[in-house]
């Protein structure tokens, strides 16, 4: 070889080692009969411990090690037999000696003129990094199976719309099995209606959420929410859409909605829907020139069932109601409750009063049919006020507050009747409203006082009591009678608090008087029915009397005659426990009721009042005449103290101090007064009794 074909293949061979050195692969040539090296790059020297000259001629075992040689002696037997590369992967120790590395070997042959195998080259590549990713792309997909399997959603893999893969719960809320969905389009699983959404989405590529349809294999459409996603699956990029059932919360906040909407005990639309559906109606028939009828209807006396039969047959009874009025009524109205056992029904439209008359009516007749409660037939009426509108109200707050009016005026006639709205009746209702509400401020701001009348022996003029009267010093009114406000009172139940305060404020005054020595006599108070009847009422007096310090016998309680047909038995029993107080009992009135006189026989009663009426009228009517005489020589030979009122002259007291009768009192002897006023006429009192 001449010295430039030397210099020039010197050239080539650095040429050769720059690039070897320089490729991220180890490189390496071994000769087959020797196994020696005959060339080895940087890379592969340093790998296996070696420079690239101290590499040079060491047998490949040497190199690599005996047992790594051993590994590799079958791939390089497959190598001589065939005559061709092998490649293969074997793992190796991290030169760190943590973890290990793949490698990636290509042995490639290098023959001779004669075919033979005359050296291998070695080529050695580090793949661990692409080992490791296929890694995690294959854990990343197996946790993506489980989750799909075990997840409670459906999950659908599809690419470019076509189903490559789902879920057991995708499965079972479309109704098919995973072979029937493989390769089919996603929209034909879609209800039509949603087809152009999701269509859009999947032209788009969007990852979102949105609400959609499904279309069931029955072909029932199931209401479903779609979170949609891209993501690598089986080595490619698909879409995979996670399919929430929204069935159950749908139905959820429906339920919700109706319980914000309707009676839970009737199931009837409550006040809140009611109204929300008058308003809509009221503009309508505004706009059409309809009219409208509001029904507002009242169960009578319904807290006696409850009181008696209890809440639960209560509850049976309005149920039952409901159920009526509903099938008492056209497709076009509406029924709600309001509260309690109050009931609204709009008629929509109406022709008439004729129209609604003919409804009220046969409302009164459907509701009060018996009703099987506590397994015996109840019945109960309706009381129903009627409004229409816009000839009677401008506004539907105005129609069921006028339509309510006028319930309270079908009540007041009796009840179990219908009455239309009327201006005049209304404008009583509306005092009475006014009246309720400042009669509540009056017993909370001492604008109540008592007067008192005095009671008077006949025979020497001696004062043996004080009958306390009750008096409200109105704020615009002025000093009002009972009559102006005991109605109301009693229909509102504030008689009780009223009555309540009456008793007290009478002990306070007896207990003064006694402390003082100017009266010793007892305070006769006036009792109402509903205070009377109320239960532990005997005991609610012991608690008053506690608490003022005063004994029963500085007390007298006023009964009127009517009060005594009441049940007798408890009656009896009330009168019994006050009279072991020591409390005067009295019955106000006699004469105006139709009392069995077998029934003062059996009542514990110390004193009659003959009624005013009959004195009054004495001497010259001879009816009053005749009435009053019997009634105190009957109470005199009954063993009773009697005391006639409304006294008014010389002559009335003579004729009953004829007859018997023990004491008096009227405006003659003394009218109510204050209680300074009558404290100073007791103080001062030396005329007779009349002058």
């Amino acid at each position: 070889m001449s010295v430039a074909d030397e210099t020039q293949a010197q050239a080539e061979l650095a040429r050769f080692r720059l690039l070897a050195n320089n490729l991220p692969v180890l490189i390496a040539v071994y000769e087959i009969s020797s196994n020696a090296c005959l060339f080895a790059n940087r890379q592969y020297a340093e790998a296996f411990g070696w420079t690239e000259t101290s590499l040079l001629g060491r047998h490949f075992a040497e190199v690599i090690g005996a047992d790594a040689a051993a590994l590799i002696q079958p791939h390089v037997d497959r190598l001589l037999s065939t005559r061709q590369a092998v490649l293969y992967e074997r793992r190796v120790p991290a030169e760190d000696g943590q973890g290990e590395r793949w490698i990636e070997v290509n042995l490639l042959p290098q023959l001779g003129e004669d075919g033979e195998v005359m050296a291998t080259f070695v080529l050695i590549s580090d793949i661990t990094r692409h080992r490791l990713a296929e890694r995690a792309a294959r854990e990343s997909e197996e946790r993506l199976g489980k989750f799909m399997q075990a997840s409670l959603e459906g999950i659908v893999f599809h690419r470019e719309g076509l189903i490559t893969d789902a879920n057991p719960p995708a499965c079972e809320l479309l109704g098919y099995g995973l072979e029937e969905l493989l390769g089919r389009s996603t929209l034909s699983f879609i209800a039509p209606e949603a087809v152009p959404k999701v269509q859009q989405v999947i032209r788009s590529r969007e990852e979102t959420r949105y609400e959609s349809m499904l279309l069931h294999k029955s072909g029932a459409h199931i209401p479903v929410e779609f979170i949609v996603r891209s993501m690598m699956f089986g080595g490619e990029l698909q879409r995979m859409t996670i399919i929430r059932d929204l069935r159950d919360r749908l139905e959820a906040q429906a339920r919700i909605h109706h319980l914000a909407h309707h009676d839970a005990l009737t199931g009837l639309p409550n006040r809140m829907a009611f109204m929300e559906h008058l308003q809509r109606c009221c503009a309508e028939a505004l706009d059409h020139g309809e009219m409208l009828a509001m029904l507002f209807l009242d169960l009578d006396n319904f807290k006696r069932v409850n009181d008696s039969l209890g809440h639960l047959e209560g509850d049976v009874l309005l149920r039952t109601v409901a159920q009526r009025l509903t099938g008492a009524l056209r497709a076009t109205d509406r029924v709600a409750r309001f509260g309690g056992d109050e009931f609204v029904l709009l008629l929509r439209p109406v022709q008439g009063r004729l129209q609604v008359d003919g409804v009220a009516r046969r409302l009164l007749a459907d509701v009060e049919q018996p009703v099987l409660a506590g397994g015996r037939p109840l019945s109960v009426t309706p009381s129903i006020g009627i409004a229409l509108f816009p000839e009677q109200a401008g506004t539907p707050e105005q129609l069921i507050q006028r339509a309510d009016m006028a319930m309270y005026q079908a009540k007041a006639l009796g009840r179990a009747n219908h009455q239309f709205f009327d201006a005049s009746t209304a404008a009583l209702a509306l005092d009475e409203l006014v009246l309720e509400s400042q009669l509540s401020h009056g017993l909370s701001h001492d604008e109540f006082v008592l007067h008192f009348q005095p009671q008077l022996q006949i025979a020497d003029g001696r004062l043996v009591g004080a009958e306390a009267l009750i008096r409200w010093q109105h704020p615009t009114r002025g000093l009002l009678t009972p009559e102006s406000f005991i109605g109301v009172a009693e229909q509102l139940r504030l008689m009780l608090p009223l009555g309540e305060w009456i008793l007290r404020e009478a002990a306070r005054c007896a207990r003064r008087w006694h402390d003082n020595g100017l009266a010793a006599v007892p305070v006769a108070v006036n009792l109402s029915s509903m205070q009377f009847r109320l239960e532990g009422f005997a005991a609610s007096v012991a608690r008053i009397l506690a608490e003022e310090g005063v004994p029963g016998e500085w007390l007298e309680l006023e009964l009127t005659e009517r009060m005594l047909m009441d049940d007798l038995p408890l009656m009896r029993k009330t009168l019994i426990e006050l009279k072991a107080l020591g409390l005067q009992i009295s019955v106000d009135d006699f004469g105006t009721g139709h009392t069995l006189l077998s029934h003062l026989t059996q009542l514990p009663i110390d004193k009659l009042k003959v009624d005013r009426q009959f004195v009054e009228a004495l001497p010259d009517d001879a009816g009053a005449l005749a009435i009053t005489r019997a009634i105190v020589q009957m109470a005199r030979g009954l063993g009773f103290t009697v005391i006639a009122e409304g006294v008014q002259n010389r002559a009335q007291q003579e004729l009953l101090a004829q007859w018997g009768c023990q004491q008096i009192q009227g405006l003659a002897l003394g009218g109510p007064l204050p209680v300074a006023e009558f404290e100073a006429w007791v103080a001062q009192r030396v005329w007779p009794v009349l002058g």
